[in-house]
């Protein structure tokens, strides 16, 4: 039986309150990583999506900005220096060209508070 990828948080958790940088460790189940251009299947690349409304445009690719970071080279973490206050993140994977895979590949939100 053929399991559905599954693209979580390891940290933060849901609801965490933190001080100073936010680490970001990213879980993908059933699923590979591959750095952008790199056209593999069954594989991706890491977009941390931040204050993000969802739906989005899933045959777009994925906007390159502060709410949209991309993890291009592979990346599976990463360390934020946020302003204080609440954040609502997201992961959503890409493929080799910063597009959402046809059948989409995102988390759960979460929520965190930095003071």
């Amino acid at each position: 039986m053929l399991t559905e990828p599954e693209l979580y948080f390891i940290e933060p958790q849901d609801k965490a309150i933190i001080s100073g940088p936010v680490k970001v460790v990213f879980g993908l189940k059933d699923f590979g990583v591959a750095p952008a251009g790199y056209n593999i299947n069954n594989t991706g690349h890491h977009h941390l999506l931040i204050n993000v409304d969802f739906p989005i445009d899933f045959t777009k690719p994925i906007p390159a900005d502060s709410n949209h970071i991309h993890f291009g080279k592979g990346q599976t973490e990463t360390i934020l220096d946020l302003p204080k206050g609440e954040y609502r993140l997201r992961l959503l994977l890409g493929n080799y060209v910063h597009i959402p895979h046809s059948n989409p590949i995102y988390s759960e939100e979460i929520l965190i508070t930095v003071n």
